[in-house]
């Protein structure tokens, strides 16, 4: 027996380290695209201008000493060893890094973060309690939640993050393509001619490769890490002969001294070169923020096995080969492939423009991800979200911004056309993505690891002294190409933080001009409200109180249906909610007023469903609450602090074989509630040809008559049809408020709204079915 549990456990553990190893596999071509093609443009654009490598080689030793100690202190001990540990429950990214913040500590300003939501298992998952609670973490914890300035820093630093991610979604496909690209006209013109070629034919790879991003990564997946490990094995061996063919004693520029030697020899020259040496580590950020793709332990095996010796061979073999051929700083073929051996330059130019499309492929994937994350967040304007797989779920493809992105991407390959001013651009990029990783993962190490201060400050001096050095030197070439991210930057921001404020104030509009659920119930016969058959859903905001558009509805129509629903699909600060955990409901005034609030929950990574399922799920949901309401007393409930209703979550018929089901069909016929015993409990005959419509209960279901009468009801109005009530709102800001004020709400956040999608554009609303009411908000 001990010999079948110990062979059971070596099963376990064999297919676990095999499923390991296929993620580790999977990330060379996800994850490591971008990082693996740096090696076609650094030495490159370090030796462009500033530096010339033409009579010894301490520059050559100094720049190669720069690139090893950079690639061994960020990626590999910063993000392989101590950020890869900062995830949201398996998430990472820098609005992963926020999330983290917000759920240790009220610090988001956001409108989604309500009491309910703590029931969440997310919420609770992998949250340790401090032990001590003087300490410094809870005294940061206390100051931030009280201090709304250094509330709008932390938000404002993660958009900062987010928006230089999406400038490096621009850059980096430009960059890495054109570098690709500079091997094909060396094979076949003279060098005089190169830059008139290079341009259209980067421009048409480009134009191909967001062209086919509609078909979705999982189409050519299976050719990414082939792909990736194939040049990246090109590259370390081409490496390794350049190395012994050229200067085996290279490696003794690994040493720090050459570093001191390198800056005390260029001096000024030196640490304006930092900028290109700083290429070196684009793509890092990506082994953080496609964490949830993949597994901390598959990423750093990736990492350290394969990638890094990789990339330090391939470094080191052309370091070898400058120092015995050494060119004038302008020559243009000190790029990477001079050191390719002319017998097999065609078929290594061949798999560098596919590694560097393979790159490209990844951040633009990566730039849906972080702006899905976004408008779920509240911080960008509602776009098409098309899920390209029913399998992987990060793979994503957001129509409008994959064209904004070519456009700005073929603008600024035509308008630098050059390698080293694109290089320029991508390297502030990137380091402002890495400073934003460092400044808010030292908080994460004081408020969630509840970390001593003390290790906090060392993180942030260390790996901060270094980045804001690299920062620095990129940050001085500003009229040389730098100023591209930082204008793309402020423009993304501008837009985020404008539709974040008007959101936020529309959202407050409604939170100050809600009714009572007592004007609810004083509706009736008296005041000529009638009650038509149906189900009406009023989408709102709010979870809780009754929305003024719903008044404004009834003051105009006084007549509302039989069943009424208000429903709030709203976003937590989480990366995904349980199915189980997706619906909250309860009443609105007693049960025989038949009015409902149901709060349906994602996550910033959850897919919202599409079809129409949701409808079905929800109404379930609803009968399920019926059934369940009084004998499910405990637990789950909870009192919101500014309303009395009381909410329960319910699971859904798609999670759960043990609740209500439903079950409809076209056919004329009298309906009934069936349950697994066959029992009927037959309803008044229907006189017109509609949906018929079964609930079937589960075996030996506790249900009173009022519960029973209350579930005929909900059938009978769905028989009837289901409407929608949306409304429409016009923001405005009100009299005597400032010109910006007005300027961000009249102009800004109105335009955005005017041209984004709807608020309910994620669930398919039937147009036959739709009643939009329109109200003016003065905010």
């Amino acid at each position: 027996m001990d010999l079948e549990t110990g062979t059971y456990k070596n099963l376990v553990k064999r297919e676990s380290w095999r499923a390991v190893l296929t993620l580790a596999y999977q990330s060379l071509g996800i994850v490591y695209g971008d990082l693996s093609t740096s090696p076609l443009y650094v030495f490159k654009s370090t030796f462009a201008e500033d530096i010339d490598h033409s009579e010894t080689n301490e520059e050559i030793y100094g720049v190669l000493s720069f690139v090893f100690w950079t690639i061994t202190l960020v990626p590999l001990i910063k993000y392989v060893f101590i950020v890869l540990k900062a995830d949201d429950n398996g998430e990472g990214g820098t609005f992963a890094l926020y999330s983290l913040l917000c759920r240790h500590a009220r610090v988001s300003s956001l409108p989604n973060n309500q009491l309910a939501d703590e029931e969440l298992s997310s919420y609770k998952k992998e949250i340790s309690v401090d032990p001590d609670p003087s300490k410094f973490g809870s005294m940061l914890k206390s100051i931030l939640e009280k201090h709304r300035v250094l509330q709008r820093i932390l938000l404002i630093l993660a958009l900062i993050g987010a928006c230089m991610v999406i400038g490096d979604g621009i850059l980096t496909p430009a960059i890495s393509v054109f570098s690709a690209v500079s091997g094909v006209e060396q094979l076949a013109m003279p060098k005089e001619h190169h830059k008139y070629v290079e341009v259209p034919i980067a421009c048409i790879i480009l134009i191909g490769l967001f062209a086919l991003q509609h078909y979705g990564t999982h189409r050519v997946g299976f050719l990414f890490a082939p792909v990736v490990i194939l040049w990246l094995f090109t590259i370390s061996s081409i490496g390794l002969y350049n190395i012994f063919h050229w200067n085996p004693h290279v490696y003794k520029a690994l040493s720090p001294y050459y570093m001191y030697n390198f800056l005390k020899k260029t001096q000024r020259r030196g640490w304006m070169s930092l900028g290109g040496i700083l290429l070196c580590i684009t793509g890092s950020e990506a082994m953080f923020a496609d964490l949830g793709h993949f597994s901390q332990l598959s990423i750093k095996i990736a990492f350290t096995t394969f990638v890094y010796p990789s990339l330090i061979l391939a470094y080191m073999g052309q370091a070898a080969y400058l120092s015995r051929h050494h060119m004038s700083a302008n020559d243009y073929d000190v790029g990477f492939y001079v050191s390719v051996p002319d017998r097999i330059k065609l078929p290594v130019v061949v798999i560098a423009v596919l590694a560097a499309v393979v790159g490209s492929q990844a951040i633009i994937t990566g730039t849906f991800s972080i702006i899905n994350q976004c408008s779920s967040l509240g911080c960008f304007s509602r776009v098409k979200v098309v899920h390209t797989s029913t399998s992987i779920h990060g793979q994503i493809y957001i129509p409008e911004i994959n064209w904004i992105l070519m456009i700005l991407c073929l603008a600024v390959t035509i308008g630098f056309r050059d390698t080293r001013r694109l290089g320029n651009a991508s390297g502030l990029a990137v380091i402002t993505v890495m400073l934003v990783t460092t400044c808010l993962m030292s908080v994460v190490m004081v408020l969630c690891w509840h970390q001593s201060i003390f290790r906090a400050i060392c993180f942030v001096c260390f790996f901060g002294t270094i980045e804001a050095l690299y920062f620095a030197a990129s940050l001085i070439k500003f009229l040389e190409g730098a100023w591209v991210p930082i204008a793309l930057a402020l423009i993304f921001m501008i837009v985020m933080y404008v539709w974040h404020y008007g959101t936020l104030k529309k959202y407050e509009f409604d939170l100050q001009n809600k009714v009572s659920v007592d004007w609810l119930l004083s509706l009736g016969p008296s005041l000529g409200i009638v009650r038509v058959p149906g189900i009406g859903l009023i989408h709102t905001e709010l979870v809780s109180g009754i929305p003024a558009i719903f008044s404004h509805f009834v003051t105009n129509l006084p007549a509302f249906h039989e069943v009424l629903v208000f429903l709030c699909v709203k976003s937590v600060p989480v990366p995904h909610v349980e199915h189980g955990e997706r619906f909250l409901l309860g009443h609105i005034g007693p049960r025989e007023c038949r009015v409902y609030r149901c709060i349906v929950r994602y996550g910033y990574r959850d897919v919202h469903k599409d079809d129409m399922e949701f409808e079905k799920d929800l109404l379930c949901s609803i009968a399920e609450f019926i059934r369940t309401q009084k004998s499910d007393t405990n637990g789950l409930d909870k009192h919101s602090a500014h309303d009395t209703e009381k909410m329960m979550v319910v699971r859904t018929p798609s999670t759960s074989t043990e609740g209500i089901h439903m079950w409809e069909d076209n056919l004329d016929d009298s309906d009934k509630i069936i349950t697994s015993e066959e029992k009927s409990i037959d309803l008044p005959e229907v006189t017109k040809a509609r949906k018929r419509v079964r609930f079937i209960l589960p075996e030996n279901p506790k249900i009173d008559r009022e519960a029973e009468a209350e579930l005929h009801d909900l059938m009978e109005a769905r028989e009837s049809g289901v409407a929608y009530i949306l409304g429409h709102s016009y923001v405005k800001a009100k009299q005597g408020s400032s010109l910006m004020k007005k300027l961000a709400i009249n102009y800004g956040y109105e335009f955005l709204r005017r041209n984004s999608r709807a608020s309910t554009h994620a669930l398919s609303v039937p147009h036959a079915s739709t009643l939009e009411v329109g109200m003016g908000y003065l905010v």
